[in-house]
């Protein structure tokens, strides 16, 4: 399946012709070396790190324009880049969606540009990150060392994650990593889900030194089984899939995401009664693989 940009190749552009005459030269001079540093940073476990290395090379001074109109020229050569990737049939077939997005966005986009969703864009322009589903996209690196792993046993959390670690190749790498896209929510369900999962498995299925897939979030915690459990599915699925959690631990940022979209949640936490912790998702290529194909089947 090949990638078109039209209609949106006019969006992309628009937002680079009305870039001043210097912030265009900045972006053209940017435009390869910025991508082969944020290339080179991309296998870092730091999801931010390629962006951080594009604004090395912009300098300081860059404005939010610069880096809008650096994802849009990104952007237009997109298609050239996932051509020679040789990605899945279902990965190819949501970029037409995702594609859409980025051009509305960058379009209305003004002021500030957010640090997540300038990293995230970072990563999708320059085929980093792949689209998974409507709400989820896929790193296609990311590392997964023993030092997780080893803490986790170490704080009592269990001995069963180190023998699956081990039986999953230990140091094999790299890994997939999903994403959520918080700009675009329509795909985070049960479903969507699900077609996240299936994406990876078959982008495994295509790559075979991928280890496997791995996703890190508050939203594996165990108690959300019980305190939110329209969530479970986002732990239970994948467990049941042949996939293990890693103990990774509280932090304030997952105190508040946990909070955000829950008044329940956050009245719990402000009480003292529920600690948001962040767990290491783990689902091995052949376990992964195995619940994609039990899924076809259904």
């Amino acid at each position: 399946m090949d990638m078109h940009l039209t209609p949106d190749i006019a969006a992309f552009q628009a937002v680079l012709d009305r870039l001043s005459p210097d912030d265009r030269a900045r972006v053209d001079a940017a435009l390869v070396p910025a991508a082969v540093k944020a290339v080179e940073a991309a296998p870092h476990w730091d999801f931010e790190l390629p962006a951080k290395a594009v604004d090395q090379v912009l300098g300081a001074d860059a404005s939010n324009d610069v880096r809008r109109g650096l994802v849009a020229a990104w952007t237009l050569q997109l298609p050239d880049r996932v051509r020679a990737m040789a990605l899945p049939a279902e990965v190819m077939a949501q970029y037409p969606y995702w594609i859409e997005q980025l051009a509305a966005f960058l379009t209305k986009a003004q002021g500030d540009y957010d640090f997540d969703h300038w990293s995230k864009d970072v990563r999708f322009s320059l085929a980093l990150s792949v689209p998974a589903a409507k709400s989820q996209v896929i790193d296609l690196s990311s590392p997964v060392g023993p030092g997780q792993i080893i803490t986790h046993v170490r704080e009592g959390w269990g001995l069963k994650p180190l023998f699956r670690y081990l039986a999953a190749g230990a140091k094999r790498e790299p890994w997939l990593e999903v994403h959520t896209e918080s700009r675009w929510l329509r795909g985070f369900n049960e479903d969507g889900w699900n077609e996240a999962w299936a994406t990876a498995a078959e982008l495994c299925r295509g790559r075979p030194e991928l280890a496997g897939m791995i996703g890190s979030s508050w939203f594996y915690d165990p108690p959300l089984t019980a305190i939110s459990p329209r969530l479970a599915h986002l732990r239970l699925n994948p467990l049941n899939g042949g996939a293990f959690m890693v103990h990774q631990g509280p932090a304030p940022i997952h105190t508040e995401r946990a909070g955000t979209a829950s008044a329940s949640r956050k009245a719990l936490i402000d009480s003292g009664e529920y600690t948001a912790r962040s767990w290491l998702m783990v689902w091995p290529r052949k376990e992964l693989i195995a619940w994609a194909d039990r899924r076809k089947a259904v």
